[in-house]
Parts: structure tokens; sequence; C-alpha cells
């Protein structure tokens, strides 16, 4: 691994815990592979366009060789995954799915006869699979019930990001979850705790 793709999400800056996972994910990684080029993007800071009359005419135009002018972000916003030898993500949970500024992401790499061909047999994706990582964080609890036993509450976030980027040949994606962060100083240092086993566990 030479190159990762370094996305984050959350409006916290340095308050965000996904934010704080995924610059521990990511110092794993580097300590894994010495010289890994970093490529970050805060979308919060810097988010992507969103998808506009002159987009949509255009993917649905045969294209040039040379893509047009409202295309360029979207070619640009793919380069750079397609540079990427592996993807981070690091996102918060906002009403149990993304981020506005990561799905503006997703909607302009996501694009079709560019990252994906549509086919009889369904959507076959055209950037190679590499590994993938999406560190979540949320107020409250999407992978099961609450310590207290609530119900786990609906999540439309971690399905939604391994639909969209299997569509476009990304298959390797592994979940880091931080939940119940918002109740209280001792639950979040046991959610920090959890998602730092998880990363042991798949980084070593």
């Amino acid at each position: 691994m030479n190159s990762v793709l370094y996305l984050t999400c959350s409006p916290r800056g340095a308050l965000s815990f996904s934010r704080r996972l995924g610059d521990e994910l990511l110092a794993r990684l580097s300590a894994l592979h010495p010289g890994l080029r970093v490529a970050a993007h805060d979308l919060a800071d810097a988010p992507p366009p969103w998808i506009d009359a002159a987009f949509s005419a255009a993917i649905l135009s045969p294209l040039a060789l040379t893509p047009p002018a409202a295309l360029a972000a979207s070619e640009a916003l793919i380069a750079a995954l397609e540079a990427a030898d592996a993807l981070v993500i690091a996102t918060p949970m906002h009403n149990y799915g993304v981020p506005a500024v990561l799905k503006a992401w997703v909607d302009q790499i996501v694009r079709i006869n560019r990252t994906f061909r549509s086919t009889p047999a369904g959507k076959v994706g055209l950037l190679a699979d590499r590994p993938a990582y999406l560190v979540v964080a949320s107020g409250g609890w999407f992978t099961g019930p609450s310590p207290a036993g609530t119900p786990a509450q609906p999540d439309f976030l971690t399905g939604y990001i391994r639909a969209a980027l299997a569509t476009i040949g990304i298959t390797s994606l592994h979940v880091i979850a931080l939940e119940g962060v918002t109740r209280g100083a001792e639950q979040a240092d046991l959610a920090v705790t959890r998602a730092r086993a998880e990363i042991t566990r798949l980084l070593g």
C-alpha cells in the first residue's frame, strides 16, 4: 500500500469522534506502510458541489474524449479515488444516515460509464477493489440494542456506503463503529476503546 484517500465529514473538527478514530486508523496504516502518502479531503470544510442540471445533462449525453466542464469536479474526485490504494472515510451518522457532504461526494463519484456501467445483469463497477475503512460515530446505538436495552436505531448509513462503493467496484469495506458518544464521558470512552479494539483486530 502506497497511498490512501482520507475523507472526513464532521463539522466538529478536532472535537469529532469519527475524525479522532479516523486519524488513529490512519496512523496505524502509516506504521504498517512506511512512506504512505495521504491525500486528505475535509468534506465538511470543502464540500463537493451538489448535482445540478448541467451535471445531469452531461452524464446522460455521449461524452467526448475530454469531459465537459460540468463534470470537472466529478473527474477530480474520481481521480483522487483512483490514485489511492486504500480509502478511509470518517463520518458522523446524521439522523440515521449520511451527512449531506458525504452524499454529495457519493453523487459525484458514482457515475455511469465512468465508475460503473449498466448491464442486463446489473451494475458493474469499473474501479479496482481496494481496502476501504468506514469509521462511523453515532450518538445512539445502531449495531444492536443500547446497554439499557433500547432497540437499535435505524442505520441507513453503513448499508448505503457499502452499496455505493460496491457499485463502482470497491467491495472490501470494513466498518468501525463508535456508538453512544453523546451519552456521557464514560460511554464515550467505552466507544473509543471498542473502536480501537476493532482497528487492532483489522490491522493487527
